[in-house]
């Protein structure tokens, strides 16, 4: 019986000192945790791929209406892209070049001479040119022995224009012609003028036929640049 108490005695002294308690216990306790955890990753931190897939579905609807409420009016009502197709306007834009088109500029204000516009093809309306405006509403134009001749309210006698500022040396505008612009009527010209579809074939364009002006080229890299009108050095009358 002695020894019976001191092993009691024992047994319950290290229960005492052990923090955890019984051993044997702490082991049952601990293979409850691995159950639970088990359980809990199953239900909780791996969904079903059903679930998971319908989720990622949800997000990417999301992500695409977004965009589409974010990028359809700045495609309509700011900017478009556009491609250049040909050479007619070389040297300033190329073959396959990526154009910027800025649609906000002539809903503030008229086009202008000088500015670089894409234009619907007056044979093809869902085609488009890239071209020069050269005449502007109400302008009598004369092309004669390869230049351009302007006569406006403040050149009534005439002046030709200095296009040196995009055109190639030693460039000429050939043919012969001469026309006075309407009211909504512009006249457009591509800066390759020997190789180039504008209106000396199809005559002037009308202002709803400007999809916009110009504004950026951004292929390739080495040539991006940003365009605005030209200045041309038209003397005034009493310079003359």
């Amino acid at each position: 019986m002695p020894i019976r108490k001191k092993e009691e005695e024992q047994e319950t002294h290290g229960a005492q000192d052990n923090p955890l308690g019984d051993p044997r216990a702490f082991r049952g306790y601990r293979t409850n945790l691995q159950k639970l955890a088990e359980s809990t990753k199953k239900s909780e931190f791996l969904p079903s791929f059903s679930r998971s897939f319908g989720g990622f579905v949800i997000e990417v609807a999301k992500i695409i209406i977004i965009a589409l409420l974010i990028i359809k009016p700045i495609h309509a009502f700011l900017l478009q892209p556009f491609y250049v197709k040909g050479a007619s306007m070389e040297p300033t834009f190329r073959n396959n070049e990526y154009l910027i088109v800025d649609q906000l500029s002539y809903r503030l204000h008229d086009p202008r001479r000088g500015d670089v516009v894409v234009i619907r093809n007056p044979f093809q309306p869902d085609e488009f040119f890239i071209k020069r405006i050269i005449g502007l509403p109400a302008d009598r134009l004369l092309i004669a022995d390869g230049r351009i001749t302007v006569f406006d309210a403040v050149h009534p006698d005439g002046q030709a224009l200095d296009e040196s500022a995009y055109l190639s040396s030693g460039s000429f505008t050939p043919g012969h012609t001469e026309v006075t612009l309407g009211v909504e009527e512009y006249y457009v010209l591509g800066d390759n003028r020997t190789a180039s579809l504008d209106s000396r074939t199809f005559g002037p364009i009308e202002r709803r036929a400007i999809v916009g002006r110009t504004a950026v080229r951004a292929w390739p890299i080495y040539r991006a640049q940003t365009f605005q009108t030209p200045t041309y050095p038209l003397p005034s009358p009493a310079a003359t």
